[in-house]
């Protein structure tokens, strides 16, 4: 990241303070108006706007150099259109990374999601708003992927009890309370289970693929 950033739905900020070091001018938006009061105080150097996405309100045509959005799209009902905003509101030349969840390796449905992609759908997506796209996905080390597959082995545990699929087949609003109480529980047991693997893994055990396809998550890299 450089020049004059944006960042598209920053949530409680766990990034923000990497960016800014990284930028002359950081913006960033997200709906929760209580995070962003934090943020406001905690960086009062940055710009912090409240607003439902998408569109990208008032913010001008050609304006910033780099855009993030980490773990958003996913969230989002048009997913063309917030694509589109991000072309508009970046300079020509400029750079976008956002990621997502790959659905190849979801372990569940997750009912907070409006879709999850595979490597190819996003980037068949992206491809039709941005001159340059590429594809790339986030993995693990060693530490990483074994704490995948022994979440992946206690999410199975659970859901073998759903025999009637209700998962996929009920609609997402009454899945959210169930599905929060089992995660947390399921975190719960991971970290009491073996608590020397989830507290040894750091930022640095996550690594960038050109396996997009096996990776943990997508991240697509496009440019106008």
């Amino acid at each position: 990241m450089q020049g004059n950033t944006l960042e598209v739905g920053c949530g409680e900020g766990r990034g923000v303070e990497i960016l800014m070091k990284r930028s002359t001018a950081f913006t960033a938006v997200d709906k929760i108006e209580e995070a962003l009061q934090v943020l406001r105080k905690k960086f009062p150097e940055g710009k912090f706007l409240s607003m439902n996405i998408p569109p990208l309100g008032s913010l001008p045509d050609n304006t910033y150099d780099s855009v993030v959005s980490f773990q958003v799209i996913e969230h989002i009902q048009d997913d063309v259109l917030f694509l589109k905003e991000i072309h508009r509101v970046m300079k020509p030349g400029g750079i976008a990374l956002l990621t997502t969840p790959n659905r190849k390796l979801s372990l569940s449905r997750n009912p907070w999601h409006i879709r999850e992609y595979l490597a190819e759908e996003l980037r068949d997506l992206a491809l039709g708003i941005f001159t340059s796209v590429e594809m790339k996905g986030i993995t693990g080390n060693e530490k990483v992927m074994r704490y995948y597959e022994e979440n992946k082995k206690s999410v199975k545990r659970i859901t073998r009890w759903d025999i009637f699929n209700l998962q996929h087949n009920l609609p997402a609003w009454m899945l959210r309370l169930p599905y929060e109480i089992l995660n947390r529980f399921n975190r719960n047991k991971l970290q009491t289970g073996d608590t020397s693997l989830v507290s040894s893994i750091r930022q640095e055990d996550y690594l960038v693929t050109d396996h997009a396809e096996e990776a943990l998550d997508l991240l697509l890299i496009v440019r106008k």
